[in-house]
């Protein structure tokens, strides 16, 4: 019998119906780990692309049973603390622990006229940090009652360590930068608290991931509207991006034995990007 890295973990994912959360599910799965997975799984009016459906939850349900693994899904928005709470809680008493958050759940309000309201600032600011710290407030109680340590991830962007040179600054894009900023700044103060807890607390800073939240034609025009912007996006190895399951791969080793000693980092993996 192969032994998984995560053999008898349950880790709480949110933005798990496609994307990086999808796949985070799918490659815990794999290593052994049952899910507890939220999703908006709605439309939010300064987000321009199609985000998110139930259908695409369903999938990611089906995709982490494929693999022989337990999933607790539901429909949750990280900006509401209460029901986030709720899903959490149900999700650990269904399967009988937590021991690995992943704050996942992102939106891309920068493109088209949409990105260039003040809702498209707020929405950033309340899914990507806000909704970090909801995530934080619902799973860390559960840690330390539990006593025996655990994992959190937050994902931030290559965007939350280096600010790319902008031909124009849309309020979107504003937000999305201080958001995944921010989210340094939460990690650092967990990492700081709950370290004597054997919680360890990391962030990871992909660089443009092949998710829906880029490859689409709203992003395709903005590319070609803001070529300043892109230019300063380019990665240093040969690719334009980097796939879900590259992310995966780094979150897994964060979260098992081989990352025990790892906390506290803004852990890039960003094909060079950020050392132009």
């Amino acid at each position: 019998m192969v032994v998984g890295k995560l053999d008898g973990k349950v880790a709480f994912i949110t933005g798990v119906a496609r994307g990086q959360g999808r796949s985070h599910a799918v490659h815990l799965a794999r290593e052994g780990c049952d899910i507890i997975g939220v999703d908006l799984c709605d439309q939010i009016a300064s987000v321009r692309y199609p985000m998110a459906t139930k259908d695409d939850l369903d999938e990611t349900v089906r995709l982490v049973r494929a693999e022989g693994r337990q999933i607790v899904a539901s429909t949750c928005d990280v900006r509401d603390a209460e029901a986030l709470t709720a899903a959490v809680r149900q999700g650990a008493e269904q399967l009988g622990r937590l021991d690995i958050v992943l704050a996942n759940a992102g939106i891309m309000p920068i493109l088209g006229l949409e990105g260039k309201t003040p809702e498209a600032f707020r929405d950033a600011i309340e899914v990507m940090l806000i909704g970090v710290y909801n995530t934080g407030r619902a799973t860390l109680p559960i840690l330390l009652e539990q006593g025996s340590g655990g994992s959190v991830v937050i994902t931030s962007s290559t965007a939350g360590l280096k600010t790319p040179v902008m031909g124009s600054l849309s309020d979107g894009l504003l937000g999305y930068f201080a958001a995944k900023h921010g989210v340094v700044g939460i990690m650092r103060a967990w990492a700081n608290a709950y370290g004597k807890y054997n919680i360890r607390v990391n962030s990871i800073h992909p660089t443009g991931v092949a998710t829906p939240m880029i490859m689409n034609e709203a992003f395709a025009q903005f590319a070609q509207d803001e070529p300043e912007a892109i230019g300063g996006m380019q990665n240093l190895l040969p690719v334009p991006h980097v796939q879900p399951s590259d992310v995966s791969n780094a979150v897994i080793w964060l979260c098992s034995e081989e990352g025990r000693y790892v906390h506290g980092v803004t852990l890039p993996v960003d094909a060079g990007l950020n050392a132009r």
